[in-house]
């Protein structure tokens, strides 16, 4: 399934920027980037070295620059006492897309899930967003029958 467009690796803190660049663009596209507040800085500190909150695999560009990213949580057990994997965020650059970078991703992210042993992978979509839902089928994944998502605000952000 896995197409080798891009070659996938963690990202660190020389990739921060550029993260912010697309992780703005995804913010756009879904709606909140006014809601937006993540800075390069606030990326490094949660993201990279001891204790980081997150993983984040990138896929680098033939030419140097990112084309795209995949935020990923992890919950340390659940009833089958083996982590979950939560994919937070998932962009590609559009100069990049329809290459299989988002599969590579996917498959990259499979691999982080295979390695920690986690029962599964689970992810949100937009409900209007086909495009992934297509791809999320093609790798096997499927809508939850057995759960709705809900949220509760606690509070209103203080944007900066």
């Amino acid at each position: 399934m896995a197409s080798n467009a891009c070659p996938i690796r963690p990202a660190g803190p020389d990739d921060a920027e550029a993260l912010i660049g697309m992780m703005r663009a995804l913010a756009a596209f879904e709606g909140y980037l006014p809601r937006f507040r993540v800075t390069a800085r606030d990326l490094c500190a949660r993201a990279f070295g001891p204790g980081a909150q997150c993983g984040i695999l990138v896929a680098q560009g033939e030419d140097g620059r990112l084309a795209g990213y995949a935020v990923w949580l992890v919950q340390a057990f659940t009833f089958d006492l083996r982590p979950t994997v939560t994919l937070k965020e998932l962009f590609v650059d559009p100069a990049y897309r329809n290459r299989g970078i988002a599969a590579d991703l996917l498959a990259g992210l499979r691999g982080e899930a295979e390695r920690i042993d986690a029962g599964q992978i689970t992810w949100l979509v937009l409900p209007t967003n086909e495009a992934a839902k297509r791809l999320y089928r093609r790798f096997g994944g499927a809508p939850d029958p057995d759960w709705e998502h809900w949220r509760l605000i606690v509070r209103k952000p203080n944007l900066r």
